[in-house]
């Protein structure tokens, strides 16, 4: 879908900047109360995450004692920044990405990575032996769960034969949805989604019955405000690659809208029926199935383009 957006707009409005801060809000709302009902709860309501935020926002930011203080302000800013500029790269709302380049994927990919840097980051930062903990736990998840992520968005570009996020929406529009020939490829990206976010069952690195909020533990307020934002436009920029890769791209913002809430209904269904899994049950079992079979579909694509 082409539609000619002044370059001021598409930056600050409509569909980046405050367009996704605000969608990013709408869809943790979506996957906390899909996550409610599959567990026969209530719920929150509609307005519950940015009435949070504003909350968060309003508070005192406590910087504590024995820390960096231009790192402990700093990181937050720099993660949610990073997840921001991802956006300009990726077909969001299914219009054409504001930025597009040969190899954008992979600069998406390494952007991605920034936030959960900067988590484990701001919990080394701290004396807190919560925060140290967290901090190793998502160092440890993300090495683990983003060399599975990379492999499992590879394969529709081998497919498609570039490395730009829009020419490979192009060619699975055109194409078959790569979900039905590259079904591993799907479940290793949904699952790998799932871990860099460390929504349960793989949210060993927050857990709050064992490490307080992990590497967080010492935020308060606006810190943390924007840490939980950037995860939230992170979940959204996951999902639009997921669904521009594998559900055949997007011809409208209501395509969009369809395909994206059906992978977040999956991934709620998916925290809804897993308990918590152990660190070491998250990080040395998908570290090899995960990559194994993200290359294992690779193998079937390089023999099955030879063979072809």
């Amino acid at each position: 879908m082409s539609i000619n957006i002044p370059p001021v707009i598409a930056l600050l409005f409509f569909p980046g900047g405050l367009f996704l801060l605000s969608i990013s809000t709408i869809y943790e709302w979506i996957d906390r109360k899909a996550v409610a009902l599959f567990q026969n709860r209530v719920g929150p309501r509609w307005f519950q995450p940015v009435a949070d935020v504003i909350k968060l926002l309003a508070k005192e930011e406590i910087v504590p004692t024995g820390v960096d203080k231009t790192l402990f302000i700093g990181l937050p800013v720099i993660g949610l920044a990073s997840a921001l500029t991802s956006a300009l790269y990726v077909p969001m709302f299914g219009l054409t990405p504001v930025f597009s380049f040969q190899g954008d994927l992979v600069v998406v990919l390494y952007m991605l990575s920034v936030l959960t840097l900067c988590l484990g980051l701001a919990g080394a930062n701290s004396i807190d032996r919560f925060s140290i903990i967290g901090a190793t736990r998502t160092l440890t998840q993300l090495f683990s769960y983003e060399a599975p992520f990379l492999l499992a968005l590879l394969g529709p570009a081998l497919v498609a034969g570039t490395w730009n996020i829009s020419e490979v929406m192009v060619y699975t529009k055109t194409h078959t949805w790569l979900i039905l020939p590259q079904f591993i490829g799907f479940v290793v990206a949904l699952i790998g989604l799932m871990g860099k976010l460390e929504l349960p069952p793989f949210d060993a690195p927050e857990a709050e019955s064992e490490i307080v909020a992990g590497a967080l533990t010492e935020y308060s307020g606006r810190g943390f405000a924007i840490f939980r934002i950037g995860k939230d436009v992170e979940l959204v920029i996951g999902l639009t690659l997921i669904g521009a890769f594998y559900l055949g791209g997007y011809f409208s913002p209501l395509d969009f809208i369809l395909k994206t809430a059906a992978i977040l209904m999956v991934m709620a269904l998916l925290q809804s029926l897993f308990a918590r899994l152990r660190i070491d049950q998250t990080v040395g079992l998908w570290w090899r199935l995960g990559a194994l079979l993200a290359l294992l579909q690779l193998l079937i694509i390089i023999v099955g383009r030879i063979l072809w």
